[in-house]
């Protein structure tokens, strides 16, 4: 065995690159560097950071050289990743007598960032701000929104103590820290277990309290109001594991927020679900409300990967990378959410988040999509108003996966056109507005809205726990808010 010093570099620059680094031998045995365990946990909110298990296999993050003790004369497989737009690095080496040095290099084949698309993670829980640095680094995420939440630790002496990590190094909206590679920002999870959890991002101070309602808990809160104290100064919240209950309000108050526009975007939730999430979305969409999709991991153990999913937020021409101006293009809906393939969608030169302006029904417009991905997915598809519009099966060349289309579209009157890859990448929609009209919205979409709606209000009258009567009121007449919305908008059509 030697101890050898290993290093990878970028490409493109000849410098050290972070990069998660796994090393094997031929019958699967792993060698950790120095500073890294070859056992880690792996259960939530478990010594977090660092390292990372996919499946069987474990890696661990460096940032960009290492020691580590191998074995000589043994095929060596050395794997690297850098996020989905470098190429990774796969290689067997033999370690001669006296190597004390391996070199690699791992070669970006992508470069969003040139045009303006910059990757975040809307949400990642447990990491310290230094580790979630390193991660993101490795990981090619430029924004990570680090969220503290309120956490029950098992004491030795039989007891759950609540705990607030990250709480302290709460950033609001500036980086808690920032490297050349990533910036870190710390905000919080807000949660209630059947009224909805929103992710509160760039907020200008912590929103209490981070939880109410579930166990011993009254429900003496609101969801909407954590979003009100979010924005008023310029925050931005994300409605998490989106119309995922199964308390009988699969809505919950956050589907109220969001009709009330409290809610700026959902997350595109790529885990185990009771009903998928795109129908949902659309029906939104359907129903008139422009709200954007996000891409949050949701990384709360080693067993997650830092930004898979991840958002690529487009930046205005000539804008620097910050804090404040990724929220905005977010915010904007100039953005798509993705576990791997890299989506491109144009509408008349129109992108996610904007709008194309007709000046009549049946005007054609030109439609041009793409993906591409290191990892396999089916096809690329076109929907608009919830139909697809145009497929293109994907083909494999180089290591990767392609496909593009390109067509001609009539819109018969306002709507929505987005891109996606099935449930592997979704971007946010580009809204169409013919002849200054609103879309007509599918009367089957309202009412759906409306019963989920009123799920959540009988749920407040039949099972809410209030010591407050009037804080049962309050959140009543935000239903009823909600519901005097989807009524008295404009006429839908069957």
């Amino acid at each position: 065995m030697l101890t050898v010093h290993l290093r990878v570099n970028d490409a493109a620059t000849g410098r050290p690159t972070p990069v998660r680094l796994r090393v094997t031998e031929p019958d699967g045995t792993y060698h950790a560097p120095f500073g890294h365990p070859t056992e880690f946990a792996r259960g939530r909110n478990e010594d977090v950071g660092g390292n990372l298990s996919v499946g069987r296999d474990r890696f661990a993050y460096i940032d960009g050289s290492c020691e580590i003790r191998l074995p000589t004369g043994v095929p060596l497989r050395v794997q690297a990743s850098k996020g989905p737009e470098y190429d990774p690095l796969d290689q067997t080496v033999v370690l001669g007598p006296g190597k004390m040095a391996l070199r690699f290099e791992v070669r970006r084949w992508s470069d969003l960032r040139a045009d303006g698309w910059h990757p975040g993670d809307t949400r990642a829980q447990f990491l310290t701000p230094h580790t979630a640095a390193l991660e993101a680094a490795a990981e090619d995420v430029a924004v990570v929104n680090l969220l503290a939440c309120a956490q029950p630790f098992p004491s030795l002496d039989g007891t759950l103590y609540p705990t607030y990590p990250n709480l302290s190094a709460f950033s609001g909206q500036q980086p808690a820290l920032q490297t050349d590679m990533a910036l870190v920002a710390v905000n919080t999870l807000n949660v209630h277990p059947v009224l909805g959890s929103v992710g509160l991002l760039h907020s200008h101070r912590v929103v209490y309290p981070l939880t109410f309602g579930g166990g011993e808990d009254t429900d003496d809160w609101s969801v909407c109001d954590w979003c009100d104290q979010c924005h008023r100064k310029n925050g931005l919240t994300v409605w998490v594991k989106p119309f995922d209950t199964d308390k009988g309000a699969a809505g919950g108050e956050a589907l109220v927020a969001l009709l009330l526009d409290k809610i700026d975007a959902i997350e595109f939730d790529t885990g185990p679900r009771r009903a998928p999430l795109l129908p949902l979305w659309y029906r939104l969409l359907d129903a008139g409300f422009a709200i954007p999709l996000v891409g949050g991991s949701g990384k709360d153990s080693n067993t997650v990967a830092l930004g898979t999913p991840r958002t690529y937020a487009r930046l205005s021409p000539g804008e620097p990378l910050t804090y404040t101006n990724w929220i905005n293009a977010v915010r904007a809906g100039r953005c798509f959410a993705t576990t791997g393939p890299l989506l491109s969608v144009d509408v008349d030169g129109h992108g996610p988040g904007e709008l194309v302006e007709l000046p009549a029904a049946r005007r054609p417009v030109r439609v041009r999509a793409s993906a591409a991905s290191l990892t396999q997915f089916e096809r690329l598809e076109v929907i608009a108003n919830s139909q697809i519009q145009g497929t293109a099966v994907a083909t494999p060349a180089d290591g990767r996966w392609t496909a593009a289309l390109e067509f001609e579209y009539r819109p018969d009157g306002s709507g929505w056109l987005a891109a996606r890859c099935g449930a592997l990448a979704h971007a946010s929609p580009v809204h169409v507005r013919v002849a200054e009209q609103p879309a007509s919205r599918p009367r089957s979409a309202l009412t759906a809205l409306q019963q989920m709606v009123r799920q959540t209000r009988d749920w407040l009258e039949q099972h809410g726990r209030f010591t407050e009567e009037k804080r049962r009121r309050h959140l009543l007449e935000l239903c009823d808010a909600a519901l005097a919305r989807l009524a008295t908008s404009e006429t839908p059509t069957a």
